[in-house]
């Protein structure tokens, strides 16, 4: 007999989605069977596999050891470690200053991403055992390009990341982004476009009109210092489509600085000569909640901000874009 606690990371899914990550390899007839034979209970009663789970839940299976290796058995998670900027945390969420230069989430490359460094985090801290990942993988919420710095949100717990998830899906989490793009700007606008992804470039088109399978994408972007040939700019994202910010702000003649993708080389050259930069200036500077309860209740109507690289800052400096930024972001 195998017993097991339902810990506040595994609380709030339903039963059967549990048991389907614990016994991974098995059928899900199988699993549904043991259920209707009381092989498995919850709370020492028969169960039917859709009940919600809550914390302090006991789960039994009652199977032989061999039985159980075989359909338990699953490869290590991948873990990394690295020193994380953590601007908040609490038992539930994590929100995290990611520096350019790092994956988001796991892809094809297998190069350590803002995931496999969390829950190395959290394995090193103790928030997170290696017997909670046989149900339960903390991740990020929000993705952000590989070169785009700034605020990631991550969940620790199952509540967290769901309750988290919703948020981003239901667009009540406001998004702003600092960047600086080419030509000066002086007025705020609210941009509309449709935007067509190819996969196999990974590069994205913008267009003013409906085109097949494109998507309709929104931004809003406000001044907050420029020079002669340069803009600070303050973007909020209200869609969050794949390069929006990077795509739309280039479709309206205004391309980010160092964007290889979408930019000028004029202009890209300029800023690699005199700063070294090697990628685009994007920062995703701060998030802000709505009024929340429930898991999140601790981040209800606040905002939160990632601090700005460093190389950011020395070319807002020597662009001399910094002197009206700190009261305009207000």
């Amino acid at each position: 007999m195998k017993e097991f606690q339902i810990t506040e990371n595994e609380a709030g899914q339903r039963f059967d989605k549990y048991l389907a990550k614990l016994l991974r390899n098995a059928p899900k007839s199988f699993f549904y069977k043991m259920l209707r034979k009381k092989n498995i209970t919850l709370n020492g009663r028969k169960a039917t596999g859709n009940e919600k789970l809550n914390t302090g839940d006991q789960i039994r299976l009652f199977l032989s050891d061999e039985t159980f290796s075989k359909f338990s058995q699953q490869e290590q998670t991948a873990r990394a470690v690295t020193d994380l900027d953590i601007i908040y945390e609490d038992t539930d969420i994590l929100l995290l200053n990611k520096p350019a230069g790092m994956l988001s989430q796991p892809d094809d490359t297998k190069e350590p991403s803002m995931v496999e460094y969390l829950i190395g985090y959290l394995l090193q801290n103790g928030s997170l055992t290696e017997e909670n990942l046989r149900t339960f993988h903390p991740s990020v919420c929000n993705r952000l390009d590989k070169n785009t710095s700034g605020v990631i949100a991550a969940g620790k717990s199952l509540a967290g990341l769901q309750e988290l998830s919703t948020l981003f899906h239901d667009r009540t989490v406001h998004k702003d982004y600092l960047c600086i793009v080419k030509g000066k700007l002086t007025r705020s606008r609210h941009i509309r476009g449709y935007l067509h992804k190819d996969a196999n470039l990974n590069k994205v088109s913008v267009s003013p009109t409906k085109e097949k399978d494109a998507q309709p994408i929104e931004t809003q972007y406000t001044p907050i210092c420029n020079n002669e040939h340069a803009t600070l700019l303050k973007v909020r994202l209200i869609t969050g489509r794949t390069h929006q910010i990077r795509a739309h702000l280039a479709s309206e003649g205004h391309p980010l600085a160092g964007d290889a993708k979408y930019g000028s080389q004029e202009f890209n050259r300029y800023f690699r000569d005199h700063y070294g930069l090697k990628h685009q200036l994007l920062h995703a500077y701060r998030l802000t909640f709505p009024e929340l309860e429930g898991k999140l209740h601790n981040l209800s109507g606040k905002h939160f901000e990632a601090v700005l690289p460093v190389q950011f800052q020395h070319i807002l400096k020597e662009e001399h874009l910094e002197e009206c930024s700190y009261e305009n972001l207000e």
